[in-house]
C-alpha cells in the first residue's frame, strides 16, 4: 500500500513519507592505508583501495495506523533468500542509483502489542553492504538494470 511520496527504494520496496518510512541513513566507507616499516623515520603509508561501503537505514513503523510491516517483511524474506538489491535514493524527478547491495542484517524492536499480539510500533535497522562491481563488465549491466528499474518505478 503506497501511502506517501517515495523518497528511496531498496529493490522493489519503496520507503515513503507515511507507512514504510525511515528516520536516518548512515554510511561508512572503509579505505584503509597500510604502514610500511622503515628505520629512523615516520613509516610511509600506502593506500590499498576501498574495502567496504556500508549503509544503515533506521526507521520506525506504526503498522496499525500507517502500514509498512509488509514491506519490512518482504525485505527480510529477500534477505533470507540471499537476494541482492539496488538502492535508489531521490524521487521521480531526480533518482540517484546508489548501487547494488547485499543485506547484512535486519533488526526489529517491536513494542506496544495489541490484543492479537501485533506490534503497534516497530523500530527497525537494515544494514547493507555494497557489492563489488567489475568496472568494465558490470557498468553496462548495472545501467541496463537501473534503467529498467527506474522506468518500472516511476511509470
Amino acid at each position: 500500500m503506497m501511502t506517501g511520496v517515495t523518497s528511496m527504494m531498496l529493490g522493489g520496496y519503496a520507503f515513503e513519507a507515511l507507512g514504510f518510512g525511515y528516520q536516518n541513513i548512515k554510511r561508512k566507507v572503509n579505505t584503509p592505508w597500510v604502514e610500511i616499516s622503515v628505520g629512523q623515520d615516520l613509516n610511509p603509508q600506502q593506500w590499498t583501495g576501498p574495502t567496504s561501503d556500508e549503509v544503515t537505514i533506521q526507521g520506525v513503523l506504526f503498522p496499525e495506523e500507517f502500514g509498512g510491516q509488509s514491506q519490512l517483511d518482504g525485505i527480510i524474506a529477500a534477505q533470507l533468500a540471499g537476494t541482492e538489491m539496488m538502492l535508489v535514493s531521490g524521487d521521480a524527478m531526480e533518482g540517484v542509483i546508489q548501487g547494488m547491495f547485499t543485506m547484512q542484517s535486519v533488526e526489529e524492536d517491536q513494542t506496544y502489542h495489541d490484543a492479537q499480539g501485533r506490534p503497534r510500533r516497530n523500530a527497525y535497522v537494515i544494514a547493507l553492504k555494497r557489492i563489488r562491481s567489475d568496472t568494465t563488465a558490470s557498468v553496462g549491466g548495472l545501467a541496463d538494470r537501473a534503467g529498467s528499474f527506474l522506468s518500472e518505478l516511476f511509470r
